[in-house]
C-alpha cells in the first residue's frame, strides 16, 4: 500500500513503517498527493475515524522545512486530535535536528488554545521543547496552555522530565522548571484570569492557583516585589469584574506588608479610579497607611465617585486626619486642607452625601480660619437648593436669589436625506461602506436608488466601478443587487424571484417587514435587469423615511413624461411614506396626473393617506418560550387601499397578525422598519410592544428615538413603549428610551399623565422595576427636563407608594424632591402625605416628609 493508501486507512503504525525508511526527497515527492487528499477528507463526511491522524503525522514528517511542518500542524482539522496520538509522530521526529525542533516548537507556541482552552499540538510543542533543550516558549497560547495542563490533576504527557502526577497543584508547580519563567506572564495574557479561576481548580481555596502562587512566592521560587508589581499593573489595565476578582484574590494571598504598600503608594492611589471592589480595597490600603500627603489627591478621586460607600469612607478619613491634626497641634493647616478637599463633595449629585461633607466642614471650618471661605462659597454653588441655607449659615454668604425656572429640553430638527451619488465612482464607494455594515436606513436607501440610477444612465461603467466591491464585500441585500447590476443575475432568475419562487431575500427567520423590503429589492433586481428606471419612487426626503409630498408628485410626474410606469412594492412602499398634506398648490399638482398610479396618489393625498388607528391596552400571553403576560395594545387593523400589495396591506392589518418573532428567533427591531411607515408612530408602537416588552434582552429599544421622531399621533401605545424602555435592563437600552422621552416633550408630544399611568401599570403588574425607571428618570431630570420628569412622577409615585413599596420607592422619591425643588410644582399628593405620616426615620419617609413640605409650599 502506498502512503497515501495508509492515510486513508487511518493505521497509524502501518504508516509509521511505510515512512520510516524514506529519504527527505522521497518525503517532499509525496506532499502534492497529501494536500489533494487534506482537501479532499476536508469536503468529505465519510472519512475513515483515523484518517486525520494518519493525515497530521504524514504531512508533519514529509515537510523538511520547520516553516512548512508547523504551518501543516497548525492547520484547524489536526486541534482536536488526541495526545496519544502523537506518539508515533514523536517517534518519526526523534532523529530531526535540534534547530529543527526548536523552531516547529516556536512556531506551534505561537498557537492560542480554541474557546474551550485545549488545543492538543501544544503537548507536541512541550515534547519538542524538551528533546531540543531550546528555551521554554513565552507565548501567550503557550503560557495558556501550560496554566491549564499543570491546572488539572491528571497525569502529564509523555515527556522526558514528566511531572508528579497527583492532586496538589503546589508540588507540581515546585517541580516544573518552567515555573519561574511561566508564571509571572500569567499577569499579562488576557485569558489567563479564566484558567486560574477555571474548572479544574481544587475546592480548597489554599490549594488553587491564587494561594499557590503566594506560597511560590514565599518558598522563592517566584520573585514575591515582582508579583506584587505585576499583580498591581493587571489591576490598574482593568477589565471584567469576574477576571479582576482573580487577581485580587492573588494580591490578597501575597498580603503584602505596609512596608511594601508604602512602596507602591502612588499606584494603589491609580487604582481608586477603577472599578469599585479595586476601588474600595486600595482606598482600605491608604487609610492604613495614614497616608495623609496624598489624602486631598485621593479625596479629588474618590469624591466624585457615585459609589456611596466609598464617598462616605474618604469623608470619614478626611474627618480622622483633621482631629488627628488638632490633637498634634496641627489643626489650622490640617484642618484647611481637610474643607477644601471635603468640598469636592459638594457636587455629588446625593442629597445625603452632599449634606455628610457639609457636616465634615462644619466640623474644621472653625479651625481652618476664614481664609479658605471664598473657595468654599464657590464650591457650594453646586450645593442641592435644600442645603442653600445651611451654606450660608456656614460660609456667610446669602443664598443666591432664585431665577425663573425654564425647562430645558432638545432642539428637534428636520433632518433631510443627501442627494444621490452623482457618479458610478461614488455609488461604489456607498455599495462598499453599506457592505461593511452601515446599514441604518438613509445610507441602504441611497444606495439602492443610486444603483437603480446608474444603471438607467450607464450600466456598463457602474459595472465595471462595482467589480471590486463585490470581490470583498459580505454578501448582504444589496451585494444581490449589485450582481444583477453587474449582470450575474438572468432575466428568469429575476422574474422568478418577483413571482416568489426564488428566495434572495426572505428566510424562514425573516419578519413582516423585511418581507416588504425583500419585496422593493426583488422588484429592483427586476427593474435593473430587464425594464430600467431612472430612479425609485420610495426614496426618504427625511431621515425618518418620510417623503415630501411635492417631490413624490414630481417623481411620479417625471415617470409619466417619460412613459413609465412603477413597480407595485415601490408605489405602495412610497404612498406608506408620503407625509399627509393640505397644501393646494401639491393637491393640484397631483390631481393632473393621468396614470392609473397617478389617480391613486392624488385620492391618497385627497383622503389623508391610511387612516388613523386606536389602541386599546389589553394583557397577552408570551408568544414565546418564556411564557407569562406582557401588556400590549390591540388595533384593529384596517387597508385604506385594497390595491396595496400583500408585504405592504400585512404592515397595516392587526398587530396580533403581524410576524416578528416565533419560539426560538428574536429579531431586533431595526431602523428601516419604522422607516416602512414613518407618519404612523403609534401603529408602529403597537406593532412593536412585543419587542418592547422584553425588558431583559439588550437592543430593542435603540429604535425608540426614531420612534419619537416619526411623525402622526402619539397614544397609549407609543408611551408604554417608551415605559418599556425607561424599565429596560441595560443602560444604553435606557438611555435611548431617555432620548425618546426627551424628543416627544420637545416636540409636544409627550403626555406626561398618560406616561406615568403606564409606568404604573408596568410596576403593579410586576413587569417593570421601579430602580430602573427611577435611574432612568433621573437621567432625564439631569438634562434639565425636571417638570417633564415631575410630571410622570406625580401619576407613578401613587402605585409606588403602597403599603409595600416596591424597591427603588425611595429612590423615585428622592427624584421628585430635586423636581419639585427646581420647578416649585405645588400641591399635595395624598399618597405623599401618607407616606410622610409613617414612624420610623428611613429614607423612604424622610424623602416623603421633604416632599410633602415642598408640595405644600413649605
Amino acid at each position: 500500500m502506498s502512503v497515501v493508501e495508509h492515510v486513508r486507512s487511518g493505521n497509524v503504525p502501518a504508516l509509521a513503517r511505510e515512512l520510516a525508511p524514506l529519504t527527505a526527497a522521497e518525503r517532499r515527492e509525496l506532499l502534492p498527493g497529501l494536500k489533494q487528499l487534506r482537501k479532499e477528507l476536508r469536503d468529505s463526511w465519510s472519512s475513515r475515524a483515523g484518517a486525520w491522524s494518519c493525515l497530521m503525522v504524514a504531512g508533519a514528517v514529509c515537510h523538511s522545512a520547520p516553516s512548512g511542518a508547523a504551518a501543516w500542524l497548525g492547520g484547524r482539522e489536526f486541534e482536536d486530535i488526541s495526545a496519544w496520538r502523537h506518539a508515533r509522530l514523536r517517534e518519526l521526529l526523534d532523529d530531526r535536528p535540534a534547530e529543527w525542533q526548536a523552531a516547529v516548537a516556536e512556531r506551534l507556541a505561537e498557537r492560542r488554545p480554541n474557546r474551550w482552552g485545549t488545543d492538543e499540538r501544544l503537548h507536541l510543542v512541550e515534547y519538542l521543547v524538551h528533546r531540543s533543550g531550546c528555551p521554554v516558549p513565552t507565548s501567550d497560547g503557550f503560557v495558556l496552555h501550560w496554566a491549564r495542563d499543570r491546572g488539572r490533576p491528571g497525569p502529564r504527557p509523555e515527556v522526558p522530565r514528566p511531572l508528579p502526577v497527583g492532586t496538589d497543584l503546589y508540588v507540581r508547580l515546585l517541580a516544573d522548571p518552567w515555573t519561574p519563567v511561566l508564571a509571572p506572564r500569567l499577569f499579562e495574557v488576557a485569558e489567563a484570569a479564566e484558567q486560574l479561576a477555571g474548572p479544574w481548580a481544587a475546592r480548597d481555596d489554599g490549594r488553587k492557583w491564587p494561594a499557590v502562587l503566594a506560597e511560590l512566592a514565599e518558598a522563592g521560587v517566584l520573585d514575591r516585589a515582582d508579583l506584587i508589581d505585576r499583580c498591581l499593573a493587571r489591576l490598574l489595565r482593568g477589565g471584567r469584574a469576574n477576571e479582576l476578582r482573580v487577581f485580587q484574590t492573588v494580591l490578597k494571598a501575597l498580603a503584602p506588608t505596609a512596608a511594601e504598600n508604602t512602596a507602591r503608594v502612588r499606584t494603589y492611589l491609580a487604582l481608586l479610579d477603577g472599578p469599585s471592589p479595586i476601588a474600595g480595597e486600595a482606598q482600605q490600603v491608604l487609610i492604613g497607611l495614614d497616608a495623609t500627603d496624598l489624602l486631598a489627591e485621593a479625596s479629588q478621586t474618590v469624591l466624585f465617585r457615585t459609589e456611596k460607600k466609598l464617598v462616605r469612607a474618604q469623608l470619614g478619613w478626611l474627618d480622622r486626619t483633621a482631629r488627628a491634626g488638632a490633637r498634634a497641634g496641627d489643626g489650622g493647616e490640617r484642618a484647611g486642607e481637610v474643607v477644601l478637599a471635603a468640598a469636592a463633595a459638594l457636587g455629588h449629585p446625593d442629597r445625603a452625601l452632599q449634606e455628610a461633607a457639609l457636616k465634615v466642614i462644619a466640623r474644621h471650618l472653625s479651625a481652618a480660619g476664614e481664609a479658605v471661605l471664598p473657595e468654599l462659597r464657590l464650591a457650594a454653588e453646586a450645593l442641592d437648593p435644600a442645603h442653600h441655607a445651611r451654606a450660608a449659615d456656614l460660609f456667610g454668604a446669602a443664598p443666591a436669589a432664585a431665577e425663573e425656572y425654564r425647562e430645558q429640553l432638545p432642539v428637534v430638527a428636520p433632518r433631510p436625506v443627501p442627494a444621490p451619488p452623482a457618479s458610478p465612482e461614488e455609488t461604489a464607494e456607498e455599495l462598499a461602506a453599506v457592505l461593511a455594515g452601515d446599514d441604518g436606513l438613509v445610507p441602504f436607501e441611497r444606495t439602492l436608488d443610486a444603483l437603480v440610477r446608474h444603471s438607467f444612465q450607464n450600466r456598463e461603467a457602474l459595472a465595471r466601478a462595482l467589480e471590486p466591491v463585490l470581490r470583498v464585500g459580505a454578501r448582504t441585500e444589496l451585494y444581490t443587487v449589485g450582481e444583477a447590476v453587474c449582470g450575474r443575475i438572468p432575466a428568469h432568475q429575476a422574474w422568478a424571484a418577483v413571482q416568489g419562487r426564488q428566495n434572495w431575500f426572505r428566510h424562514h427567520w425573516t419578519t413582516s417587514f423585511d418581507h416588504q423590503r425583500a419585496a422593493r429589492l426583488e422588484e429592483a433586481v427586476w427593474r435593473i435587469v430587464v425594464r430600467p428606471v431612472p430612479f425609485l419612487l420610495a426614496i426618504p426626503t427625511d431621515a425618518t423615511g418620510a417623503i415630501d409630498p411635492a417631490a413624490l408628485v414630481d417623481r411620479l410626474t417625471r415617470y409619466e413624461e417619460a412613459g413609465l410606469g412603477p413597480g407595485p412594492a415601490d408605489l405602495a412602499q412610497a404612498l406608506l411614506r408620503v407625509a399627509p398634506t393640505t397644501d393646494p398648490a401639491v393637491l393640484a399638482a397631483a390631481g393632473r396626473l393621468e396614470s392609473p398610479e397617478g389617480e391613486r396618489l392624488a385620492h391618497w393625498l385627497r383622503t389623508g393617506g391610511l387612516p388613523r388607528q386606536t389602541s386599546e391596552p389589553v394583557t397577552a400571553d408570551r408568544r414565546d418560550w418564556r411564557g407569562g403576560r406582557i401588556r400590549t395594545m390591540r388595533q384593529p387593523g384596517v387597508v385604506a387601499d385594497p390595491a396595496l400589495p400583500a408585504d405592504a396591506a400585512c404592515l397595516v392589518g392587526p398587530p396580533e397578525k403581524l410576524r416578528l418573532r416565533d419560539s426560538w428567533w428574536s429579531p431586533q427591531p431595526a431602523e428601516h422598519w419604522l422607516g416602512t411607515l414613518p407618519g404612523h408612530r403609534e401603529e408602529l408602537a403597537a406593532r412593536l410592544l412585543r419587542c418592547f416588552a422584553e425588558v431583559e434582552e439588550r437592543g430593542a429599544q435603540q429604535v425608540l428615538p426614531q420612534l419619537a421622531e416619526a411623525a402622526g399621533p402619539a397614544g397609549p401605545a407609543v408611551h408604554l413603549a417608551v415605559g418599556y424602555g425607561l424599565a429596560a435592563r441595560h443602560v444604553d437600552d435606557r438611555t435611548a428610551a431617555v432620548d425618546a422621552l426627551l424628543v416627544l416633550a420637545a416636540r409636544g408630544d409627550l403626555d406626561a399623565t398618560l406616561l406615568g399611568a403606564e409606568l404604573g401599570e408596568l410596576v403593579r403588574g410586576g413587569l417593570a422595576k421601579t430602580t430602573r425607571i427611577a435611574a432612568a428618570l433621573r437621567s432625564a431630570a439631569d438634562t434639565g427636563a425636571y417638570r417633564t420628569v415631575w410630571g410622570v412622577l406625580a401619576v407613578l409615585l401613587p402605585v409606588a407608594l403602597t403599603d409595600r413599596a416596591p424597591r427603588g420607592a425611595a429612590e423615585l422619591l428622592a427624584l421628585a424632591v430635586d423636581c419639585v425643588r427646581r420647578c416649585g410644582a405645588r400641591g399635595p399628593v395624598a399618597e405623599v402625605t401618607a407616606a410622610a405620616g409613617r414612624g420610623g426615620s428611613s429614607r423612604l419617609v424622610q424623602e416623603a416628609r421633604a416632599l410633602d413640605h415642598l408640595l405644600a409650599g413649605r
